[in-house]
């Protein structure tokens, strides 16, 4: 029998199901990956807003990343919500450690509903011991605004952002253009050439998890064997498919349709 594909997401969960861990585990078994998890945060949240979140401790996040990986492995990891100092030192520590490939980290900092998802004292943590172990980091403007210390508001400061997080020590860079207007436009950076991704803009309240699934995605598509860009691109394919083919769940941002190729909505 062929062995199958393992993708392991360490981020929070998400109560209503569009987003962190629940997106990441839809996005790997849609893409015909194994997915484990490793809960770093318990959220109370749905499409409206996040209500509560609780943390949890970095030893049994740690445990959790030594349990999947001793026995199950890992093609490919992706990080997501990582609320705090302690514990992006610790997902670092167990990434060196069992000396993990394929490393996508989304630098998750904010939900859709606008909730504040991480501290603010995380953010010097996550651009020195998580970003330089990355393999593709996939910011949004925020995000990448917040990691640079940089108002991005022209192309030519979005390629200077993205340059900077590459002199961070990522392998390369994804800075998402869900936030300006006009179609969407994702600028990849590998450290060399620049690599703009077009989509059109779809006109849409179901955008729940975009982010999460997005580079659930990549992480898929490294884990499967796919080359840096060639996982960028197909996983930007997906996510404008799975945002145009989203349905209504809740009073709020509704998820996107992560399993559109399988079952319409």
């Amino acid at each position: 029998m062929k062995p199958i594909h393992k993708a392991l997401t360490i981020a929070g969960s998400d109560s209503g199901g569009g987003a962190g861990i629940q997106a990441d585990l839809k996005t790997f078994a849609a893409h015909g990956v194994y997915g484990t998890s490793a809960i770093t945060a318990v959220t109370a949240q749905n499409t409206v807003g996040v209500s509560a979140i609780c943390a949890l401790s970095p030893k049994l996040i740690a445990a959790q990343i030594d349990a999947v990986v001793s026995d199950i492995g890992a093609d490919a990891v992706k990080t997501g919500m990582l609320a705090n100092a302690a514990i992006i030192e610790t997902v670092a520590r167990k990434i060196r450690q069992h000396r993990l490939q394929n490393v996508v980290v989304d630098p998750v900092m904010v939900a859709t509903s606008g909730d504040l998802l991480i501290q603010k004292s995380a953010v010097a943590a996550l651009r020195g011991r998580l970003i330089p172990m990355a393999t593709v980091v996939t910011p949004n403007l925020p995000e990448a605004e917040e990691l640079t210390g940089m108002k991005l508001r022209s192309s030519a400061e979005i390629d200077e952002a993205a340059r900077r997080i590459v002199k961070m020590g990522a392998k390369s860079v994804v800075i998402k253009g869900g936030h300006r207007s006009g179609p969407a436009v994702d600028l990849f950076f590998d450290g060399k050439t620049f690599h703009a991704l077009y989509a059109p803009r779809i006109q849409t309240n179901n955008t729940h998890g975009t982010g999460c699934t997005f580079s659930a995605a990549i992480a898929a598509y490294l884990a499967k064997g796919e080359k840096i860009e060639g996982a960028v691109i197909c996983a930007k394919r997906y996510i404008t498919q799975a945002i145009k083919t989203g349905f209504v769940v809740g009073a709020g941002h509704s998820p996107v349709h992560h399993f559109y190729r399988y079952w319409k909505a």
